[in-house]
């Protein structure tokens, strides 16, 4: 009798111990799913400037822009690899030096004009983009990927939903300010075309993007090409 109910004690408890060895491995399997983060969510801030721009246009100060984006992750079967598509907002700001960005002209024959002049004490251009960023990613750690090494290359199709130009100037003989703005996009291309790129530790990298596209139609302004680069950080 002893010996039965010793022995049912043993299959009683190596029972439990089976048991408890699941709900362990189904518990790290739940945790490792849950934990680790996916980059839904990018935020940058940029240093803007233009490439191929000519001598005659002078930029000055520091240009910047902030973007903001909303990915999801789609990871490359067991690999370290994953690509993400989604969907932000882009913006930028650049400053003139002694110049005024035109584009106020009438007719179809008009084009943006840069005009110099010592009277404007500001003259700044800001554009918005709605963008679509496609990125392909590598994560060091890819059960925590808040920690670790990261990279990732990309396009980045954007769509302009916002340009204009806002101007401070004196009038002639008085000490009065005016600030006049501009909204224009007649002269721009409507979509842009990026290549991207950024490299990081946990949730903070460096990036940097390319315009592949010029920001001014053809025959409508200098085929200038939108160049960023910043800090971004990532996240959830």
């Amino acid at each position: 009798m002893i010996k039965r109910i010793a022995l049912m004690a043993v299959l009683l408890v190596s029972s439990f111990q089976l048991f408890a060895q699941d709900v362990e491995k189904n518990t790290d399997s739940k945790t490792e799913v849950q934990k680790p983060s996916r980059d839904f969510v990018m935020f940058q801030i940029t240093y803007a400037g233009w490439m191929n721009k000519p001598d005659s246009i002078h930029l000055k100060g520091f240009g910047h822009g902030f973007n903001g984006y909303v990915c999801y992750d789609f990871p490359i079967g067991k690999s370290n690899f994953s690509f993400a598509a989604g969907i932000g907002i882009s913006t930028s700001s650049l400053y003139f030096k002694d110049q005024v960005n035109v584009t106020n002209d009438t007719g179809n024959l008009a084009v943006v004009r840069f005009v110099d002049t010592g009277g404007y004490k500001r003259d700044k251009l800001v554009t918005t983009y709605l963008q679509a960023p496609f990125e392909l990613r590598f994560f060091g750690n890819k059960v925590n990927r808040n920690k670790g090494f990261k990279a990732a290359i990309g396009l980045q199709v954007g769509t302009l939903i916002g340009s204009h130009n806002k101007y401070i100037y004196t009038v002639a003989g008085t000490n009065n300010k005016i600030t006049e703005k501009i909204n224009t996009r007649r002269f721009m291309n409507t979509w842009e075309f990026l290549g991207t790129a950024r490299i990081g530790w946990g949730n903070f990298s460096i990036f940097g993007s390319y315009s592949l596209t010029s920001l001014y139609k053809e025959n409508k302004g200098p085929q200038v090409l939108p160049f960023s680069m910043g800090i971004c950080i990532t996240g959830l």
